[in-house]
């Protein structure tokens, strides 16, 4: 009876602990959402979504080109990151050799930890340079660059866990390799794909150092890809180094707008895998 006591407070002891230690993981995370919120909702007007910024010292204005800036960036980034990294992963998951296809792994990882100012000075020197300015197509390249390895391996995550059965199927009906991956692997895998490329998107989406050093940042619309561009993380961190009030507050509004983006691309992220999973199941 005392040893079943033992075993009951035990068992307790270790949930709560638990519980105390998931609370500590989140307590940080909702103090940001909460004070982001707080500080940057009453900033949030029709006029920040539709005007471009005041000249400097004077009050109002919006972010209308850095919210359009963004996607532009995105768009970009992701015509260069997602078919290369797609096609990566499939390559890594039905083609190439053992010993090929580990140091294309190791190389995949080891560049998924590089910092991002890294991967911004690199494209400064490879692109900013010989173009002789700052542009959004530097900004589109360094952001697609950063999306390649990260979108390559959770590619090549999501196809080794089609059940080779169905490789076999198509293969013995004497329909080809590639149009066997195309439409019968990848089809499967699609979800987990495009799982894959919106965390890459939500990662590089609030990135401010690699666009420092190639898209730059522009007061006014971008009318070209050869010139700066405006991004909602170049703005905010503009706005918050600087020392007036009204810009102050719209970076705080720029960030809620930023996190709430980020946030409903990881709430798809969720819904995604989640309807994934229960069809397996």
């Amino acid at each position: 009876m005392n040893s079943h006591r033992w075993r009951k407070f035990k068992n307790s002891l270790m949930q709560t602990i638990t519980f105390a230690s998931a609370l500590l993981v989140i307590a940080p995370l909702a103090f940001i959402f909460y004070h982001v919120i707080k500080s940057g909702i009453g900033a949030i007007n029709w006029d920040f979504f539709t005007k471009l910024p005041k000249p400097v010292g004077e009050t109002g204005g919006g972010m209308a080109n850095a919210i359009v800036g963004t996607f532009e960036l995105l768009g970009l980034a992701a015509c260069i990151g997602v078919p290369v990294g797609v096609l990566g992963g499939v390559f890594l998951s039905e083609y190439g050799g053992s010993k090929l296809n580990w140091w294309i792994r190791f190389g995949a990882d080891v560049l998924n930890g590089v910092p991002s100012i890294i991967w911004g000075m690199v494209v400064y020197a490879l692109v900013v340079m010989p173009m002789k300015g700052f542009s959004m197509w530097a900004g589109g390249i360094v952001l697609g660059m950063m999306m390649i390895p990260l979108i390559m391996r959770t590619t090549e995550e999501v196809l080794l866990l089609v059940p080779n059965g169905y490789r076999e199927a198509a293969l013995a009906l004497g329909i080809a390799q590639w149009r066997t991956i195309a439409q019968i692997v990848v089809r499967t895998a699609l979800k987990g794909i495009v799982t894959g490329i919106l965390l890459a998107l939500a990662r590089v989406a609030g990135e401010t150092a690699p666009l420092l050093f190639t898209a730059f940042g522009n007061r006014f619309w971008n009318h070209n890809l050869s010139d700066p561009i405006a991004a909602l993380p170049l703005q905010i961190f503009n706005y918050a180094i600087s020392p007036y009030e009204d810009w102050h507050r719209q970076a705080w509004a720029g960030a809620l707008v930023l996190l709430l983006f980020i946030a409903i691309v990881n709430v798809s992220v969720r819904v995604l895998t989640r309807d994934r999973f229960s069809q397996r199941t």
